[in-house]
This record gives structure tokens, C-alpha cells and sequence, in this order.
């Protein structure tokens, strides 16, 4: 008998993500009525926001009816609308938790969250009994399965009424024992942008596994319908370490147009597939979204002001992802990694002899990449909460000129071979369109730190980035 006047409450199981839910349901001598789901309760109640977009009921004649068990690559909200059943769940995810068993007794008054790759199945209790569930994804033959069959030994499910005794389908009695089962992997990770530097650095921190794509633009064309590029329910996250970078080719016709093209029409094409999947993106965003004239450390809410072409494309580059609900923007400056860069020029003139003049009156700190890559995946594995986040080197701001001394001692020059000048100095005479820097640049790292990711002093980082690129010569 359907219990009435319940508490809405969740409880965990020893499946990572396996929720049971405690349902409300309201009821007198006419019948009764519940909420089966409830998208402002249920999430405020601690379940997750799994955006169904497929209802099913299965209707079972008898009592002892048993199907499964089916592990799906989707979400799945399981109750019943009449009858009660007993429900049997084995975790079929490749990791840790792969082969726990947890079951339960399901009435009108008690539903169960099923995450993908969690094996579910079912036995009728009573006859007439509606089956109802809720998925993420529309149901496609193409999708990957994976299967248990009900009478394995090692899951060891106590059935309540004897497999020998009730209606099975010969379908689901062919399924393999647990140690045959091809495991369910992770959410896909497709990261865009993959031959640039932090995309090079990104392939080095997730390593090559079956679950990390890596999509160039040759590969994958952000101005093409993406909606049939991918098997999009498949992925979890997209990592997008792609842009158009040169800030003063973006002051001319043709680099606005290319600016605006990368880093706001592409990005948009992945905000709204992200939108529609339910999937995670990290977007790298710039210092540049500032005019640079804050006397103090730049934090995440403060209000963008950018000064050219560059930095107003990464600005609306970042109001469109904010717009995804799950969504990371990762806000970095001074980013070195593998090709050309400041330190390694800087390097190459000192070996050469030079002296150089350079900006002094621009002020922040190096990021390189191996930490921007590191601490995107710190967010995203750690489940951080969304919204923006500060990444760059830890310690005392610097200027390039500063930057270009140290680079001299550490290589064994002399570091007074470095003259400051302005900003307005360096750029004097040249020909063409000159992007404004923000003399500022420092950001504030308080907020990625409390996530228990702790940035690298970029004095430190420069050192050893210096050490590796010499034994590499």
C-alpha cells in the first residue's frame, strides 16, 4: 500500500550516484496525487538537474515480471505509477565502484535516480504494475550498451521471488555474467583547439585515452552545423582551447572579422551544442577583457572593460558561455607553453648577445600552460562550482622588462642588458595597428584557491621552464 504525507528527502547508496528519493504523495478515499518529478524541489532537495527529454512506462500484467539488467549511456528517473516493485541495481562504470549491488522496494511513494552506466532492473510485485522512467536522451540504437544477466553469481541479487519461477525474455537471459561485461566508460571529453599551446599542454595533462578527443580545426570547423558532428549526449565536457590570439591583427578589417569569427561565432556554436547536451565547457578567457587601470588585483566580478578589438571579442566571447549552465570560464594572463613565446625570444637574444628594450609599465604575472591545464582539470574532476575563475603564476606581479631580467640571469647573462621603457616607447614608429595592453593585468587567484588548487609561483615556473628548454636543446 502506497505510504502518504512523506517528507521530499534524497538518500545516497553505496552506487556513487544512485539517489533514493523519499516522494510526497497526497492521497484520500477517491485516490491519490504526487509530483513524480519536480524540477525547482527535486534539485533544491539535493538532486542533480539531469534535464529529461524522454517519458516511459512499462506495463506489467503479472506479479514477478523481471526485466533487465540494461545499463543505458543516460540518466534515468525510475518510479512506478501502480503496482510496487523491487528494483536491483549494479554499478556497470569501468572504475572503483564497478559490481556494487544495491536494491530496494519502489512504490508511488519512493523513486530512484539511476546515473548512466548504473545497470538497472526490476521484478513486479503486484499485478497491473506501471513502471515509469524518465531519460536524458532519446533512445537511439546507435548509443552504447551494456548488459548483466540476472542470474550472476558475483552481483548475488536476492530476488524475492525465484528467476526459475517468473517471466523473463529470452533476450535478457542470454546477458553475460559480470566477469564478461564490457564496462560503461566516462562522459566523452572533446578538447578544441588541440594544436595550440594550451591544447598541447591539455593533451599532456589527460593523457591519450579512449574518452579524450582531441579536435583541431582541420578536424572540427565551428562554423559548420555542429548539431551532426558528434554523437553530442555521449560527451560531458568541452574544453575550448581555441582562439584568435593576435591582438594587433585584430585591429585591421580582416583580423576583426577573424577575431569575432573565433572568439564569438565559434563559441557560440559550442555554447549552445553544450546547452542543448547538458554538457560541460571550459572556456579560456584574457586579461585583455580589462582596461588595466584598477589599482589592485583584478577578481572575477569585476566589471570587463575592454580597451581593443582582441579583448572585446574575449569579453563577448565570455557572455555567451555564461549563458550554459554548466559552464567554466577560466580567466588567465602571459601565457607561455610550447612554440614561440616571450621567454624563449627573450632567451634567444641573450644567447645572441642583444640588448633589449622592453615595456616596463605592464604589470602581472606568467601562467604556463602545464598549470592552466592542470588547474582546468582540477575544476572540472573536482566538480568546482561553476561560474569564472582567475588562473595564473602566484607571487609578486612583475613587468615584461622584469620578466626579460630574470630570463638573462637565469640563462647566465648580464640582466642590466634590459632597459625599461613605456609602453608608448615601445610602440612608436611602428607601421601598421597597435592593440592597447591594460597596464594591469594582475589577477586576483582567491577564488581557484579555495578550491584546494594551489597556483605555482610563476618566479618558480619560470626557473624550470627555462631548466627544461635548455636540456631539450
Amino acid at each position: 500500500m502506497t505510504e502518504f504525507g512523506k517528507t521530499l528527502t534524497v538518500t545516497e547508496t553505496p552506487i556513487p550516484g544512485l539517489l533514493v528519493v523519499e516522494l510526497p504523495v497526497h492521497g484520500d478515499s477517491r485516490g491519490w496525487f504526487k509530483e513524480n518529478w519536480q524540477r525547482e524541489k527535486m534539485v533544491a532537495a539535493g538532486l542533480p538537474d539531469f534535464g529529461p527529454v524522454q517519458n516511459n512506462v512499462s506495463f506489467n500484467d503479472a506479479v514477478g515480471t523481471t526485466r533487465g539488467i540494461h545499463a543505458e549511456p543516460w540518466d534515468k528517473w525510475v518510479s512506478v505509477a501502480t503496482g510496487r516493485i523491487f528494483g536491483a541495481w549494479v554499478d556497470l562504470r569501468a572504475g572503483e565502484s564497478f559490481g556494487a549491488v544495491f536494491t530496494t522496494e519502489i512504490d508511488p511513494s519512493r523513486a530512484i535516480l539511476v546515473p548512466r552506466g548504473v545497470g538497472n532492473s526490476y521484478q513486479t510485485l503486484e499485478p497491473d504494475t506501471a513502471y515509469t522512467y524518465l531519460v536524458n536522451d532519446h533512445w537511439s540504437p546507435d548509443a552504447a550498451y551494456s548488459f548483466l544477466n540476472l542470474a550472476d553469481e558475483t552481483a548475488a541479487i536476492a530476488w524475492p521471488i525465484p528467476l526459475s519461477e517468473v517471466e523473463i525474455s529470452p533476450k535478457d537471459l542470454a546477458h553475460p555474467r559480470l566477469s564478461d561485461v564490457t564496462p560503461i566508460g566516462p562522459r566523452k571529453t572533446l578538447v578544441v583547439g588541440a594544436a595550440g599551446q594550451l591544447g598541447l599542454a591539455l593533451r599532456e595533462a589527460l593523457g591519450d585515452v579512449a574518452h579524450v578527443e582531441y579536435a583541431t580545426r582541420e578536424t572540427l570547423d565551428l562554423g559548420s552545423d555542429l548539431s551532426t558532428a558528434r554523437r553530442w549526449r555521449d560527451y560531458g565536457t568541452i574544453i575550448n582551447a581555441a582562439a584568435y590570439t593576435a591582438v594587433d591583427l585584430a585591429e585591421t578589417a580582416e583580423g576583426r572579422q577573424d577575431a569575432w569569427a573565433a572568439n564569438v561565432t565559434g563559441v557560440a556554436a559550442l555554447a549552445r551544442i553544450a546547452t542543448e547536451n547538458g554538457i560541460t565547457v571550459v572556456h579560456v578567457s584574457s586579461d585583455y577583457v580589462f582596461d588595466g587601470t584598477s589599482t589592485r588585483p583584478y577578481t572575477e566580478t569585476d566589471a570587463v572593460r575592454p580597451l581593443g578589438v582582441y579583448g572585446q571579442t574575449k569579453a563577448a566571447g565570455d557572455a555567451v558561455v555564461a549563458t550554459v549552465p554548466r559552464h567554466y570560464i577560466v580567466r588567465t594572463s602571459w601565457v607561455i607553453g610550447e612554440g614561440r613565446n616571450f621567454v624563449r625570444t627573450m632567451a634567444s637574444l641573450a644567447d645572441r648577445g642583444i640588448a633589449p628594450r622592453v615595456v616596463g609599465d605592464q604589470i602581472g604575472r606568467l601562467t604556463f600552460t602545464e598549470d592552466l591545464a592542470a588547474a582546468i582539470v582540477h575544476l572540472v574532476s573536482h566538480e568546482a562550482p561553476y561560474g569564472v575563475y582567475n588562473v595564473t603564476g602566484e607571487g609578486e606581479p612583475r613587468s615584461w622588462a622584469d620578466i626579460a631580467r630574470a630570463v638573462y640571469r637565469l640563462t647566465g647573462h648580464d640582466p642590466s642588458s634590459v632597459t625599461d621603457v613605456s609602453t608608448e616607447e615601445y610602440f612608436a614608429g611602428q607601421a601598421g595597428p597597435i592593440a592597447p595592453r591594460p597596464l594591469n593585468s594582475v589577477l586576483d587567484l582567491t577564488r581557484i584557491t579555495a578550491t584546494g588548487w594551489t597556483p605555482r609561483d610563476a618566479d618558480a615556473a619560470l626557473e624550470a621552464y627555462l631548466a627544461t628548454a635548455a636540456s631539450e636543446v
